[in-house]
């Protein structure tokens, strides 16, 4: 059986697991080219509760926040290398441009982001906190990104 499922469907596994009294942590991201920095905040991500749901932009998504030339993995690919992950239960696609929506339907209890986000700014927040949840931001590991990584290709590629 898969754990990438469609946001209703998984909505309803999570309220039975909330009933049984598990913390569904929540974290969104595009996950393209994925490297040591999103293992590790997923990984950390993960010890904050009981669940790791982990919502993937989906490629229109992706187009419109991140440009034309990306995403350089698609959503299909990206989402099931998340998937396989040890520390994520579940993913989801979403392809509006925030999670607002998938958060509001999933309800989480926990919602993680990286440090770069001011904890009052982070989509969804009111969501989290009016059931009593948190907000939590997350340091990155300096260096690591996905943008590096595509610059670092750029200059190995035409260093010739």
């Amino acid at each position: 059986m898969s754990n990438i499922l469609k946001r209703e469907e998984l909505a309803t596994i999570l309220r039975k697991l909330q009933k049984g009294g598990k913390k569904i942590v929540f974290t969104n991201g595009v996950f393209d080219i994925v490297h040591i920095g999103h293992v590790d905040y997923l990984r950390r991500a993960r010890e904050l509760g009981d669940v790791l749901v982990v919502a993937i932009n989906g490629d229109e998504s992706v187009h419109r926040i991140k440009g034309p030339k990306r995403p350089i993995i698609g959503e299909t690919d990206r989402s099931f290398v998340v998937a396989n992950l040890k520390s994520v239960d579940y993913v989801c696609i979403f392809n509006e441009d925030t999670p607002y929506e998938t958060i509001k339907l999933l309800q989480p209890d926990v919602l993680v982001k990286g440090a770069d986000w001011k904890a009052e700014d982070v989509v969804g927040r009111d969501i989290v906190e009016a059931r009593g949840g948190k907000v939590v931001t997350m340091k990155y590991l300096d260096g690591k990104s996905t943008t590096n990584i595509i610059k670092r290709i750029v200059e190995v590629m035409h260093s010739g």
